[in-house]
């Protein structure tokens, strides 16, 4: 069985299976917050181990297909740069916490990691 998403790049093939993947990782490391603040500690956690089995599942191999391709340190701050964009967009509109100016300058300084690390 052929891969659905071996008929890109694998830098692009990278990036959407960390997207996906940091979907699951943000939502497993803080949903419970707003959902099961009420709750034992031991019961979130054993519902984010849930949620996090989804974003390993997608992790482990964009990492594999990415190191075909990348180095160590472009997937790292790859995957820097992913969280950013899935982090803020979740504690905007999923958390309903506001939008803070200092989110526009730590991603510009994600950015530039991003520049450095893959230049040539």
């Amino acid at each position: 069985m052929r891969f659905p998403l071996s008929d890109f790049p694998v830098l692009w093939q990278t990036v959407l299976l960390l997207s996906a993947s940091n979907v699951f990782m943000t939502f497993a490391w803080y949903a419970h917050l707003k959902h099961l603040n009420g709750r034992p500690w031991w019961i979130a956690a054993l519902v984010s181990w849930g949620i996090a089995l989804f974003e390993y599942l997608l992790q482990v191999p964009a990492n594999r297909i990415g190191s075909t391709g990348l180095s160590l340190a472009q997937l790292k701050i790859l995957q820097e740069a992913i969280t950013l964009t899935v982090f803020v967009p979740f504690i905007v509109f999923y958390m309903q916490q506001p939008f803070k100016l200092d989110y526009l300058w730590a991603s510009l300084c994600i950015l530039g990691a991003v520049y450095f690390v893959f230049r040539s």
